[in-house]
Order: structure tokens, then C-alpha cells, then sequence
């Protein structure tokens, strides 16, 4: 492919909560390193939650010599929680965040002093200047809380004006919904490159339980054809490759910037769908 994409690939890691996970994430880790990403992201449980484990799973992934992003999300926490927290990932060498809202965990009883992400991306912003790439959300297809499509475009808007210099998606299997989406944040002023999140398709009941609960819209087409394929797991596999793999062919071709994978800590999946683009799409 001739196109030049400067923000060339990435890929999102949870954190594992077993050794034999840590051991599995450091092959996925390695494996997907050779295909030169800008940067790895390691997700942060809703309120803090793996907090812990995120910091060990980002000192781990590090060591691949890529840059690596800790998910921070506000949902939770004290400006005096996140200052630390922050100061040790300076300490750390780590200058890239994907900043979050998050969503309040059940039982908790707080929502703690900054309520949304554009506060978070501004309170980043007044502690540590720009020693930080900071990453945001973006939802294509709105997201599931939102009142209305144009309210949360709005949220979206405030939330890179406050000092975001990129957005992440959600997933989604709709290349109109993606370019419908950037052109209404362009008219609303918003510069900043917008990457496309992608999703393999692997296991189509954790696909629907996943789209569900995050708004994601699965084609009808793509759902009913996996529900034809039953348990044939490798039957979902290979079309869930060429589903995805004509997606990012179409998001590629029609300006997207690059592409940051869910990795669901599997390399596989994605290794395939970039073999079908054609290799590697490195930063440029």
C-alpha cells in the first residue's frame, strides 16, 4: 500500500491477573512489536481498579522498546491520587496517556473530584504541561450514555480542545459511521487525528456481549453469518479476518490516520488482518 498513515498501528493490552497471563502477554507483546507499532496501550480497571497491575503491565510491555500508554481514568479518583500517580510515570520515562472518563464500578460511593474527561485531559494538562501525548475517546456511534449523537460530538469536541493531541474510537464495523463522524468533529473545529479502533472477529458471543455493552453497532449481515457458523470456530476466524481486513482497506483508503487494535492480549488476529493489508503499516 503506497498511502502514508503517520500514525501508523497500535495495539491495547489489558492487564493479566495470572502469571500463566503475564507469561502469554510477553509472546503477544514481542510478536506484535515486529510490526513496528507507535505505541502500545495498557487499559485501567473502571475506578482504578487494576491500577497495580496496569503499572506492572506497563513497566513489562515496555521492555519491548515500545512506547507504551497507560489507560488513566477520572471515575473514582482524587486529584491528589492522580497527581501521584502521574508523578510516577514521569519517574517511569513514560510520556503518552489515553485519558478516560471510566465508568463508575458498582458498590462505589464516590465519583471523585473531576467528573469527565475533558476535567482530566485539563488537570493533566496543569500539572505536567506537555510532557504528555494524551489520547482521548472517541465513539463513531455515539457513546451508549449519551443523550443524543450531537451532545456527545460536543463532549467530544471539549475533550480535545482541553489538550488532547489524538483520539482512539471505539470499535465499530461501519466506515460511514467512522467518516460521518470525523466530518462532523472537523466543522466542530477539532484537528486532532482521529485513529480508528479495531476489533477482531474471534468468538462471536463475546463480540455481541462486548458490542452491547458499549454501543457498538454489529451489522445485522455480519451478525446473522456468524450465527450460521455455529461453534466453527475457525470458520468465524477466517471471516471475521476478511469482515475486519476489508474494513481497515476502506478506513485506510478513505484518510483514517492509522489503526489501533483491541487486542483482547491475542496476536494472532490482528497479525492476520495486517497480513491482508499488505504487512506492516509502520509510523512514518
Amino acid at each position: 500500500m503506497s498511502t502514508s498513515y503517520p500514525l501508523g498501528i497500535s495495539f491495547e493490552f489489558f492487564p493479566p491477573n495470572t502469571e500463566a497471563g503475564r507469561e502469554k502477554l510477553m509472546g503477544v507483546r514481542d510478536a506484535l512489536a515486529e510490526r513496528q507499532p507507535r505505541f502500545f496501550s495498557v487499559t485501567y480497571g473502571a475506578g482504578g481498579s487494576t491500577q497495580g497491575r496496569t503499572l506492572h503491565t506497563v513497566k513489562s510491555v515496555r521492555e519491548a522498546g515500545i512506547t507504551t500508554a497507560p489507560h488513566l481514568s477520572c471515575i473514582g479518583s482524587e486529584k491528589a491520587q492522580l497527581r501521584d500517580l502521574l508523578a510516577q510515570y514521569r519517574e517511569d520515562g513514560i510520556d503518552s496517556l489515553v485519558a478516560l472518563r471510566g465508568d463508575l464500578p458498582s458498590g462505589m460511593g464516590g465519583m471523585g473530584e473531576l467528573r469527565y474527561a475533558n476535567e482530566l485531559v485539563e488537570f493533566i494538562r496543569e500539572e505536567t504541561g506537555d510532557h504528555f501525548e494524551i489520547a482521548v475517546a472517541a465513539y463513531p456511534e455515539s457513546h451508549p450514555q449519551a443523550p443524543s449523537f450531537e451532545r456527545d460530538l460536543e463532549n467530544f469536541a471539549r475533550k480535545v480542545k482541553a489538550g488532547a493531541n489524538l483520539a482512539i474510537t471505539q470499535y465499530f464495523f461501519s466506515a460511514d459511521a467512522y467518516f460521518h463522524f470525523v466530518e462532523r468533529a472537523r466543522a466542530l473545529g477539532v484537528e486532532a487525528p482521529i485513529v480508528p479502533g479495531i476489533m477482531p472477529i474471534t468468538n462471536y458471543t463475546k463480540l455481541a456481549r462486548f458490542s452491547d455493552a458499549c454501543g457498538a453497532e454489529i451489522p445485522r449481515w455480519i451478525r446473522k453469518q456468524l450465527e450460521a457458523y455455529g461453534d466453527d470456530s475457525e470458520a468465524i476466524a477466517q471471516f471475521g479476518s476478511e469482515v475486519v481486513s476489508r474494513l481497515c482497506q476502506r478506513l485506510l483508503e478513505g484518510g483514517a490516520p492509522g489503526l489501533h487494535f483491541y487486542t483482547l492480549n491475542q496476536a494472532d488476529p490482528c497479525l492476520k488482518i495486517l497480513d491482508n493489508l499488505g504487512g506492516s503499516l509502520a509510523a512514518r
